[in-house]
């Protein structure tokens, strides 16, 4: 039988390298993949140092639509199977739907929505065969409130993930997998040091963020309790709460005015974070 994994993509930095911490320190083998193969192989040798255990790097784009099959291949050509999928390769593209050009959002597309999608649909089989496995994809609290203007295709896409993760825990429950969709809120990384963010949020009540490490260790515990969807933190659930209270009209107008807080606008070029 192959020897069992985790795979965390954009594991570089951020959310990924948080459970890839975790994860390794609870002894579990891992496979890392993200475009930058110099910070996972530093990640990659501090947790062999720390912990003792295997870990092994893939670097991928995954903005490329191969990405997701050359990754599963050189699994299976490793002798490997991966147990725990952990999709968290993500970015933000700023400014206006019609300010940026198609191809960035393609590639916003194909990293936030079908990258995952499809490491799902490649992995699910093996751990249906194996009768147990973990999924856990990254969305986001934007994908349960309101979306305001700009980073257009942003809540669009983590709504996806929030749906396509509730489908994906009730079809394979029975086969001893559990699917969890994770939404934080505010959270410190580099994210928002690439989308050119971190400028405007500077100001923002410090009670609104999370360090990565508690996001990470809520996530797996929520997914231990077979958890669909967690929110983390008490003041994300409260922000869920209130604006599914809010009638549609005076939710758009309060997240309207509010977006503009930690919105870039259009003259801000896109670039990714560790997808």
């Amino acid at each position: 039988m192959a020897a069992t994994h985790a795979l965390v993509t954009g594991a570089s930095a951020g959310i990924g390298a948080a459970f890839a911490r975790e994860l390794a320190a609870r002894g579990q083998p891992l496979l890392l993949t993200a475009r930058r193969a110099d910070r996972l192989d530093a990640l990659a040798a501090e947790l062999r140092a720390r912990h003792g255990v295997d870990v092994q790097c893939l670097p991928h784009d995954l903005a490329q639509p191969d990405a997701p099959r050359l990754l599963c291949e050189e699994i299976e050509r490793r002798g490997l199977a991966v147990d725990t999928l952990v999709n968290n390769a993500g970015y933000g593209v700023t400014g206006s739907f019609v300010s940026r050009d198609w191809p960035t959002h393609a590639d916003f597309i194909q990293v936030m929505m079908t990258a995952p999608t499809e490491l799902c649909h490649r992995l699910l089989p093996g751990m249906r065969e194996r009768g147990s496995g973990r999924i856990v994809n990254v969305a986001s609290l934007a994908g349960l409130i309101p979306a305001p203007a700009g980073h257009t295709l942003y809540a669009a896409s983590k709504a996806y993930l929030v749906k396509f993760s509730q489908a994906l825990a009730l079809e394979n429950r029975a086969h001893g997998i559990r699917v969890c969709a994770l939404c934080p809120g505010f959270t410190y990384s580099e994210f928002h040091d690439v989308n050119g963010a971190r400028e405007l949020l500077t100001d923002m009540p410090k009670w609104l963020w999370m360090e990565a490490e508690p996001v990470v260790r809520q996530a797996l515990a929520a997914l231990d309790r077979g958890e669909i969807v967690h929110v983390t933190g008490g003041v994300n659930r409260t922000i869920k709460r209130l604006f599914k209270l809010l009638p549609d009209r005076l939710a758009l107008r309060l997240i309207d005015r509010r977006g503009k807080d930690f919105r870039v606008g259009d003259d801000t070029p896109p670039r990714q974070s560790s997808s």
